[in-house]
């Protein structure tokens, strides 16, 4: 499930530490917490949306 995220669970999932909507980011398979800061991997099409699992994105 490469590049692909159903959209009413995108809908549905937010950031852990922010309670915000995320983004998909389909080029690096991972979901965007602009709020945070942080991105979070999407594994055999499922969210990881462990806090250590997450990377840090911007500066």
């Amino acid at each position: 499930m490469s590049g692909v995220i159903d959209p009413d669970l995108l809908a549905i999932l937010v950031c852990p530490v922010t309670r915000t909507p995320l983004r998909w980011d389909a080029e690096r398979s991972e979901l965007v917490s602009e709020a945070a800061g942080l991105a979070y991997p999407v594994r055999d099409g499922v969210p990881v949306l462990v806090i250590r699992e997450a990377r840090a994105v911007g500066a």
